[in-house]
């Protein structure tokens, strides 16, 4: 209590007596009147209370006055309460219960924030480090026929091809072919080049040189210089390929280098042509394709295509998009990918790398590619008024004749003029092949020994 002298502790629910005021004079307390045993009222500490006189004297008995009532009334003296005091119960100057709820709320926030932010601190400054759970490391090979296996297996001699030509630049894919450097690639990919250069899975580039290409097959090679240790894949034969078996694709499609693909083969045996943008026939490729539905996109022409033992089954070279006046047309991979079959891939780069060119096996006749009616029909005259049949070539000593309809090779339809030419570029040039001939509304049989032209 600020100020106050207090010599007992004064119940709050003493007051100070009605009537005259005390004539006291100031600070002088009122002496304490006796119990009804005529005892003296003890301190707290069991001292004589404080009178008028010295300390330790007991003030004498007085009467009441006749007009006072016999119950006397206790207050504090020097109390600085109000004279009247009301009880009006609860101490409002004390806390409510909501206000007890707000302020523990208040303080475990509060708490909480500073414990969070201390443990943050602490977990920062800590040299603990945090660790959650992980398997552990396990073993990283790969079983050799999985997808995992046949890419860390051919991934090291597959590269990846950027192309500067007069008037544009592409990308493309290629794979080593022997240890001297020789690259197997697509023509379309290096036509036209003025420089090309190679990179290889390990990021190194080099500077590569055209050895020859050919159109017709749509292949080509190249050849780098100063690289040692080359890892040349090895090469399949795509006899042994069969629908549904398991194949797996690299390439660089958008640029994007060494991204492995898989899927099966859809198809053997697709007749497919590509090219044909220079108008005059002379670009045009005729594939007899695997078809596959490996994600192939563009950048992935020139890559191999590799069975279960990572041996190259195919050439990956094109693939079939949505038509070109469908609105929702996809520009990318639909799943119909197609490879220029290896057998004849390993032909023809041996002989472009032997000689710069290949060679192409025919019969020697000009067929009629208006002709919209079932098989291949050999036309009536050739380029340049010549006759559609060479004289002296296969098909003359084979018996072929003028308005023949070929709907056969070797018991396979020929439904057009392109297939019949894809059917004998899977050959080779000496090749014997069995061809069934409608003439005259007769069907008939004729043997054919391949001839050997000059590609492009």
């Amino acid at each position: 209590m600020a100020d106050r002298q207090q010599t007992d502790p004064a119940p709050q629910w003493w007051s100070r007596p009605e009537g005259t005021a005390d004539s006291r004079r100031d600070g002088v307390p009122a002496p304490r009147p006796e119990t009804p045993e005529g005892g003296g009222e003890r301190g707290a500490e069991g001292h004589a209370a404080e009178g008028d006189g010295a300390a330790g004297q007991v003030a004498p008995t007085q009467e009441p006055p006749a007009h006072e009532p016999a119950h006397q009334v206790r207050y504090d003296p020097w109390g600085a309460q109000p004279l009247q005091a009301v009880d009006r119960g609860r101490d409002r100057r004390g806390f409510r219960l909501w206000q007890v709820a707000a302020l523990a709320a208040a303080a475990a926030l509060l708490a909480g924030g500073i414990g969070g932010y201390v443990g943050v601190l602490a977990e920062r400054q800590s040299s603990t480090r945090l660790e959650l759970p992980q398997a552990a490391v396990a073993d990283k090979g790969r079983a050799p026929d999985s997808v995992a296996g046949i890419a860390a297996t051919a991934l090291p001699g597959v590269v990846t091809l950027h192309v500067r030509g007069a008037k544009s630049s592409g990308t493309g894919t290629g794979f080593v072919l022997d240890p001297q450097g020789h690259i197997l690639t697509n023509n379309h990919v290096v036509a036209d080049a003025k420089e090309i250069a190679v990179t290889f899975s390990t990021g190194e580039s080099v500077t590569a040189e055209l050895v020859g290409r050919d159109s017709g097959y749509d292949l080509a090679v190249v050849k780098v210089s100063g690289v040692r240790g080359l890892r040349p894949l090895s090469l399949g034969n795509s006899e042994n390929v069969k629908v549904g078996d398991p194949v797996v694709a690299i390439g660089a499609p958008f640029d994007l280098s060494n991204t492995v693909t898989a899927g099966i083969i859809s198809a053997t045996g697709r007749p497919v042509t590509a090219g044909g943008d220079k108008g005059d026939g002379s670009d045009i490729s005729y594939v007899d394709a695997l078809q596959t539905d490996a994600p192939i996109n563009p950048g992935n022409s020139g890559g191999p295509l590799l069975d279960a033992r990572a041996h190259v089954v195919g050439i990956n070279s094109a693939i079939r998009g949505a038509d070109k006046d469908d609105p929702d047309r996809q520009g990318g991979s639909i799943g119909l990918g197609f490879a220029i079959p290896i057998n004849q891939g390993k032909r023809v780069a041996e002989e472009l790398i032997a000689t710069g060119h290949a060679t192409h096996p025919v019969i020697g006749v000009t067929l009629d590619m208006d002709y919209t009616g079932d098989g291949a029909r050999v036309g009536d005259k050739g380029e340049d008024g010549k006759p559609s049949v060479t004289a002296g070539g296969p098909g003359a000593r084979a018996g072929i004749k003028p308005g023949d309809v070929i709907t056969k090779v070797d018991g396979q339809r020929v439904r057009g003029g392109d297939e019949l030419i894809i059917k004998i570029r899977a050959h080779r040039p000496g090749d014997p092949l069995t061809l069934t001939v409608l003439r005259d509304g007769r069907e008939r049989t004729l043997d054919v020994v391949l001839g050997s032209a000059n590609g492009s």
